[in-house]
């Protein structure tokens, strides 16, 4: 088991170093690393399940006390970052497989034709990099990194290297790393006055502290989820290519800073209410501003972009009911993070695919795809399903979690109301768009469009597969955790 684990962890990064020293044609190593690191993410979850894994793999014994008498490295697996890696794993599978086709020079929006490897370097060092995260045991290996995760995500925003992507890309690297240094300073507070970097060790400090340090990790999570007042660098990031996009800002990067929130919940210590509540109106005050934007878009990418952001606030709604004791709806926030990956990431990916073959992802000059390209409109309209909770699709049974979870807590029908709120309009919306998009007479963009090519294809019946299948495996797993 720990030979297996290692290897998930350390197989990416090796991928990733081998794409890069290679002259051209990395697809094929990258698709082979990252299929074979799905498969060990099942492997490792299926004999962790039920009672988790962990090793220890070092220290450092320069510090003083207990510290340096401790591992500090390791590796942990149990039910919430069993969920995490195999999302993680499967989602990256996805998007390696999909960039083998997407990346050519017959797409039409883009012609890509230079920087191929380059390309699959940092998406598999992003994969690794991930995998470090979500199986980190402590706060310490955690930021090491969460912090390579930042500087991925600002080489893939500025693949391109056209001034608007660079500028994304500082945008959100800037960004991020603000957030990171809250982390910092977090690491810092528990070094010196809790003497340990572990999950609960917030419970060992005053009060007082442990609420300081709570708010600069939620600070360093709404920065890397792109909570208000951090949002903006994600629809700015949508430069990046939509492959890159499906990834990071929606089945990945983003989710590690709800996971952190999730993971601090869930540690065994005592949340003082108003932390929970802070949690809360944070994450209500996000959705509600997405949504606001969502009218404004005409872009479907930054339409996308704009209802991850909302989908974040939900999973930190969710996960701050658990705060107020209900068990039900912090296991519904983590159920969110995978749901709503599969769903987005199905998402991201048919806009891809229109923008490949139609050559804009503008909503105005779009109408009529669904006779051009009949599997692209299918995985749409799934994914469109998937993400707004129409039974008996993905996102519905994370949200009847989180919305039971809201009735069972005091003033819990006020968040019920709004989250259902949210719902109805994202529905309305998103059926507005998918038939504006893909019914009627073909507009002059998409007189040429087609099908995309076949990697391309298989992805976006995988997703769709997944929009049904992610809460078979996600709810045994959140039913064994609690708050």
């Amino acid at each position: 088991m720990e030979a297996l684990v290692v290897t998930l962890l350390i197989l990416p990064f090796i991928g990733a170093l081998v794409c890069g020293m290679l002259p051209r044609g990395g697809k094929s190593l990258a698709v082979l690393v990252s299929a074979a690191a799905a498969v060990l993410a099942v492997l490792a979850v299926w004999n962790a399940y039920p009672e988790g894994w962990q090793v220890s793999l070092g220290g450092l014994p320069w510090l003083p006390g207990s510290l340096g008498r401790e591992p500090l490295f390791g590796l942990m697996i149990d039910p919430l970052s069993s969920l995490m890696v195999v999302m993680v794993t499967v989602m990256g599978f996805l998007v390696v497989l999909y960039s083998g086709d997407y990346l050519t020079g017959k797409n039409k929006e883009h012609p890509y034709r230079e920087g191929e490897n380059r390309y699959y370097f940092w998406l598999l060092f992003f994969l690794g990099a991930m995998v470090g995260v979500v199986l980190s045991p402590n706060l310490l290996q955690m930021f090491i990194f969460w912090e390579i995760t930042t500087l991925c995500s600002w080489a893939l925003i500025s693949h391109t290297h056209t001034e608007v992507s660079q500028r994304a890309g500082m945008k959100a690297l800037v960004l991020t790393h603000v957030g990171g240094l809250g982390f910092l300073v977090a690491l810092c507070l528990l070094f010196v006055f809790a003497q340990g970097f572990g999950f609960e060790s917030l419970g060992r400090l005053s009060v007082e502290l442990r609420g300081a340090a709570f708010l600069l990790l939620l600070v360093a999570a709404w920065a890397k989820s792109a909570q208000v007042p951090f949002h903006t660098w994600l629809p700015d990031a949508m430069e990046a290519p939509t492959p890159i996009s499906a990834y990071l800002h929606a089945a990945a990067m983003v989710k590690a800073g709800v996971y952190l929130v999730a993971r601090l919940l869930t540690s065994a210590w005592e949340v003082p209410l108003y932390l929970g509540l802070v949690v809360a109106i944070m994450g209500m005050v996000t959705i509600f501003m997405a949504i606001v934007s969502y009218f404004r878009q005409d872009d479907l990418k930054r339409l996308l972009a704009y209802s991850t952001i909302a989908h974040l606030g939900y999973v930190l709604v969710g996960c701050s009911l658990g705060v107020f004791g209900s068990t039900l709806g912090i296991q519904g926030g983590i159920l969110h993070i995978l749901c709503h990956s599969a769903a987005k990431g199905t998402l991201f990916l048919c806009v891809g695919a229109i923008a490949y073959g139609a050559g804009t992802r503008h909503i105005s000059k779009l109408s009529g795809l669904g006779s051009k390209m009949p599997l692209v409109a299918a995985a749409f309209v799934v994914g469109a399903l998937a993400v707004t909770g129409v039974p008996p699709f993905a996102t519905f049974w994370s949200k009847l979690f989180i919305f039971a979870g809201a009735l069972s807590v005091p003033n819990g029908a006020v968040i019920l109301v709004l989250l259902a709120a949210e719902s109805v309009i994202s529905f309305s919306w998103f059926l507005w768009i998918a038939q504006r998009v893909f019914m009627g007479a073909p507009s002059p963009a998409v007189a040429g469009a087609a099908d995309p090519p076949r990697a391309m294809s298989a992805a976006l019946v995988i997703g769709m597969i997944l929009c049904v299948a992610a809460p078979i495996f996600g709810v045994p797993l959140v039913k064994l955790i609690t708050p």
